[in-house]
């Protein structure tokens, strides 16, 4: 049965960034990552164009799968349809590193707990087929409110230096906790607007903080270019602050 991390923390912290640097680093094989992120960054930051490979996201999924349902009149199954759309490689892209699913952006109007349901029904019947699955979570905390993941293995939870974000780490305590999700360690991860003050004052909190993410001006450039950071330099500042990171953790690295 593979692990299954999860990045969470509020928006616009480098879930993404953290996600995508993570992946390149960690050795793991066969690694799986699922984006529960709407916004699909994570597919840019890891250079996959999933239109272009004609890939489509768990809502879009639910759309055809609901389209074809209506056209049967009920005689399709949904679960059944998604298996068969996994099995045929419509919504997983297949890379030499890593497997990638993503929830997608949903048109219609409601909220996400169908797909939610369905990336849960997914996790459960294939990750067991992975070493690692690395969940990039959207802002919020409904995918655990849902618990979409089980059992957590690492949790990291991914801060900028706000008061909002030093709450966000009761709020994520809480919810696993009424949910029933475990987790064996909970990790805190500090942005690159971390001062040094404030990584003194987490030192002090009695959690795991495992350093910051560093600033690095390249991030920003590949992102606006829409380059992979998989193009980052080895030993630039945010490769190798992730790098340091990782290992704090104890994970042996590529």
């Amino acid at each position: 049965m593979g692990k299954i991390n999860v990045i969470t923390g509020r928006g616009g912290t480098g879930k993404s960034t953290f996600t995508t640097l993570f992946t390149r680093y960690v050795h793991a094989n066969p690694l799986l990552l699922i984006d529960l992120d709407p916004d699909e960054s994570l597919a840019k930051m890891l250079g996959v164009d999933l239109e272009k490979e004609s890939k489509c996201s768990v809502s879009d999924a639910l759309s055809k799968i609901i389209a074809k349902g209506k056209a049967s009149k009920g005689r399709d199954d949904t679960p059944d349809l998604l298996r068969r759309m996994m099995e045929q490689g419509e919504i997983i892209y297949r890379d030499k590193k890593f497997d990638l699913i993503t929830l997608g952006t949903k048109f219609s109007p409601g909220c996400y707990c169908l797909p939610d349901e369905m990336i849960k029904d997914t996790l459960r019947n294939i990750n067991k087929n992975y070493e690692l699955v690395l969940v990039d979570s959207p802002a919020g905390l409904e995918h655990l409110n849902r618990k979409v993941t089980p059992d957590i293995e690492d949790l990291f939870v991914i801060l900028d230096p706000s008061d909002k974000s030093a709450k966000h780490i009761e709020r994520i305590k809480y919810v696993t906790k009424g949910v029933n999700i475990t987790c064996k360690n909970f990790y805190l991860v500090g942005n690159y607007r971390f001062t040094d003050e404030i990584e003194d004052y987490l030192l002090k909190t009695g959690e795991k903080y495992l350093g910051r993410i560093a600033y690095d001006p390249l991030v920003r450039e590949h992102n606006l270019k829409g380059e992979s950071l998989f193009k980052l330099p080895e030993d630039s500042p945010s490769s190798t602050s992730v790098k340091n990171i990782l290992r704090e953790a104890g994970y042996v690295l590529v």
